[in-house]
């Protein structure tokens, strides 16, 4: 009987010595858009830990692979700011251009491409000298830009032109183009073990579902939609049906939001077979995983929370009360 409930106590130390690890090391960080700051949830206690004032209306947030900086586009002061992260404190505001989106940086930190929403370009911000060293033609409305796994490209969204452009990253000029019949919002990358992507996931304004793009072939090959939403239903952003969608790190589930009807969708991976809806809080807008697949943390814009999700049992577990219109999420140690 000493022996069982000694072993039990191991197990029990063993598993809390794990969380107190992971809590540790890994936050969940929320940009509130209506406000001037990001919030910090603790994964594990589903706790705020700490909000850090930025410039009004953050957008977009990157770590560098450091881990010493945040870079945050603010979208009505049009910079992108240089946050240290031992400190808090924002070091550089780099001039941008017209409405600064979201932001995305290269492996090895050295620039981090930004969407100028209301120019054609994507900006390109060395972060050695902390200045703009390039503008990079991408069509009209820039919106969304992600690093492939790969390495290789920055795919950038110009919502307006309805397609994507690859950038290449050793040369920083445009590669290809990629139309996706629609106004492009947030995408997710299926990629091959080597980081190669094989499928883009593309969100599309008016679209209560989304697209999916041959990567090889840069084409269309079929939608898939959400279910049905409640008749008369309205989403929070005008045109914006669905908006939010990431394949969890183990590669087994693609999670997709519905601000039709409040909801996050889990479909099977690689086949694409809807498993659970599961309702959240008001305008889930984005969505981010912990690198354990254990849970999912969906930004609800509409009501100034964030839903936390078990992704085994795909159901709500908690939620968090953040800043003013949280949209932008993210998971970095």
């Amino acid at each position: 009987m000493e022996r069982d409930i000694l072993s039990f106590m191991r197990i029990v130390t063993f598993f809390l010595a794990a969380s107190m690890m992971f809590a540790g090391s890994y936050r969940i960080y929320v940009a509130n858009s209506d406000g001037d700051d990001i919030t910090v949830i603790d994964p594990v206690t589903y706790q705020v830990v700490d909000d850090i004032k930025v410039s009004a209306n953050p957008h977009g947030i990157v770590s560098s692979p450091d881990k010493s900086r945040f870079y945050i586009s603010s979208e009505s002061k049009d910079v992108l700011d240089v946050l240290d992260r031992h400190t808090n404190k924002i070091i550089r505001k780099v001039p941008l251009g017209r409405r600064p989106n979201n932001v995305a940086i290269t492996r090895d930190g050295k620039r981090v491409y930004v969407c100028i929403r209301q120019e054609t370009v994507v900006a390109i911000v060395d972060t050695g000298s902390l200045e703009v060293i390039k503008r990079v033609e991408v069509g009209h409305g820039p919106h969304n830009v992600y690093l492939t796994p790969d390495g290789k490209y920055m795919l950038a969204t110009a919502m307006d032109d309805k397609k994507i452009t690859a950038i290449d990253v050793k040369t920083e000029t445009p590669a290809f183009e990629i139309p996706v019949g629609g106004v492009p919002r947030p995408l997710a990358i299926d990629a091959a073990p080597d980081g190669t992507p094989k499928r883009l996931f593309v969100q599309l304004s008016n679209l209560h579902g989304f697209a999916v793009v041959d990567y090889a072939s840069r084409n269309v090959t079929r939608r898939v939609l959400l279910p049905d939403a409640p008749a008369g239903a309205k989403p929070l952003i005008p045109e914006t049906f669905s908006h939010g969608i990431g394949i969890a790190p183990d590669g087994q589930t693609l999670w997709v939001n519905s601000l039709l009807d409040n909801s996050v969708s889990v479909f099977s991976m690689p086949g694409l077979d809807r498993l659970a809806t599961i309702p959240v809080g008001h305008g889930p807008d984005w969505l981010v995983f912990t690198p354990d697949s254990k849970r999912c943390f969906v930004s609800n814009a509409g009501s100034n929370s964030v839903s936390v999700m078990d992704v085994a049992a795909r159901k709500e577990i908690a939620k968090v009360p953040v800043g003013k219109i949280p949209k932008r999420i993210i998971c970095t140690d």
